[in-house]
């Protein structure tokens, strides 16, 4: 039983893994909880006022402060008097946005690592991600924390992720600080407001019926309340004393469910558990890439004036298609973590959790869409829709054997005019000399 002059501070204390990591830590009643995120005051859900959160809010026995990464008085202000830091902010990956990462990510972790030096905090843990050993080309399997960093990340989120990881280590032993790095691999579970409702929006539009690549590219997920153990074994290794203190410091760990699924496998199993229909279209990866760098480019053009952050980009066409999966033999060894929760109760736990957004819940579409009017309701709209799928597939084919033999290749406008002319020739003359019967 801690005592009441024991803190801890959790950053992005309101995010996704974050907020089950302040529950698991009240729960244990390890620290008082010192919750530190960007809003001015904090907004408790329904389910959370009544519960261990608010509870602890109302004891004194959390606090909520507004903090943000990038003012380092106001992290020496967050981490006064704190024993441990558990720095879990991060701004939202599907954003590939250089600078707001780079702000967040490394300047907001440099002050975080100064704050708890110049405040004598013990310990510090950093969330990383696995991602930061993925360059986007080379899937990588079974991969462990000997693996490099990559000469160039996937996304702007991992560069600078590895970035921050790389500083927490580096500062490991400073004025008596042990730290260490945790690298989760694909978070999932209730509260998430990415994953599964970014699937259900795909399934109600039609979309969710592709898989990018083969459909065989196995992955690493993990069940949030994992992820939020093995912070707390990190910390107890961390705190222990001797050699488990020694092995664990300055170190980094892959941290996983240790159930490999292949990706495509386990996105049908959640949208079936919600009982929409599970993807079976595969389109290679090679065909979705041009279409991908399109719509960034449009996104970069528009975002200024409010366009959301696209689905289809090209790091995420690399992340969808490639093996991902990681060996957490070190975390089990160093930090005693092994999952609390299966992969099969994770995802029940998850689905039960998303029964709002059931099939049978959900507005029944009367006529066509908004986006099927405004495409003229004809043969185009059917076809960029996908309604008729052997003419959407013969378009889009059309299309890449234009952008790879016109576009990609480099060539002038006159040498691709020409080259049209050429191959118009050559279609018509085969078109003349065909036999007759083959019109019957």
């Amino acid at each position: 039983m801690a005592s009441q002059e024991r803190w801890c501070v959790v950053t992005g204390g309101r995010g996704f893994a974050a907020r089950h990591l302040v529950e698991m830590l009240i729960r244990y009643e390890m620290f008082c909880v010192r919750i530190a995120d960007l809003g001015s005051s904090i907004k408790l859900d329904s389910y959370e006022e009544e519960g261990t959160l608010g509870k602890a809010l109302s004891s004194g026995r959390a606090q909520y402060v507004s903090a943000d990464l990038r003012d380092k008085a106001q992290m020496l202000k967050a981490c006064h008097g704190a024993e441990v830091v558990f720095h879990m902010a991060a701004p939202d990956s599907s954003i590939n946005n250089y600078n707001l990462h780079r702000s967040v990510n490394v300047e907001g972790t440099k002050n975080v690592i100064e704050a708890c030096v110049e405040m004598q905090v013990k310990r510090l843990i950093y969330t990383s991600s696995a991602s930061v050993v993925f360059d986007g080309v080379r899937g990588v399997l079974n991969a462990d924390e000997s693996l490099s960093y990559p000469v160039k990340h996937n996304d702007f989120y991992s560069a600078t992720k590895a970035e921050g990881e790389a500083l927490v280590l580096k500062a490991n032993g400073e004025k008596g600080l042990l730290t260490c790095s945790l690298r989760p691999s694909g978070i999932f579970g209730p509260g998430d407001k990415l994953l599964v409702p970014s699937l259900v929006d795909a399934a109600r539009a039609g979309k969710s019926k592709f898989i990018i690549g083969d459909g065989n590219n196995i992955y690493d997920f993990t069940y949030v309340e994992n992820v939020a153990h093995a912070h707390i074994c990190a910390e107890r290794a961390l705190a222990s004393k001797g050699t488990v203190a020694e092995k664990a410091s300055g170190q980094a760990y892959f941290i996983t469910n240790m159930e490999p699924i292949k990706f495509w496998e386990f996105m049908s199993l959640i949208l079936e558990g919600l009982g929409y229909e599970r993807p079976r279209i595969k389109i290679p990866a090679f065909v979705m890439m041009p279409i991908a760098h399109l719509v960034e480019f449009v996104y970069k053009l528009l975002a200024p004036y409010g366009m959301k952050v696209p689905q289809l980009t090209p790091s995420r066409i690399r992340l969808l298609s490639c093996n991902r999966t990681f060996n957490s033999s070190k975390a089990k060894d160093q930090l005693g973590y092994t999952p609390i929760v299966s992969l099969q109760e994770g995802l029940e736990r998850t689905i039960e959790s998303y029964s709002h957004l059931r099939a049978e819940h959900q507005p029944k579409r009367v006529g066509p869409s908004k986006v099927h009017k405004y495409l003229g309701g004809g043969r185009v709209a059917d076809t960029l829709l996908w309604k008729d799928k052997k003419q959407s597939l013969a378009t889009m084919l059309i299309f890449l054997a234009f952008y790879y033999n016109f576009v990609a290749s480099g060539f002038t406008i006159v040498t691709t005019i020409f080259k049209i002319i050429l191959l118009t020739a050559v279609f018509l003359y085969i078109h003349a000399n065909l036999p007759e019967r083959m019109y019957a």
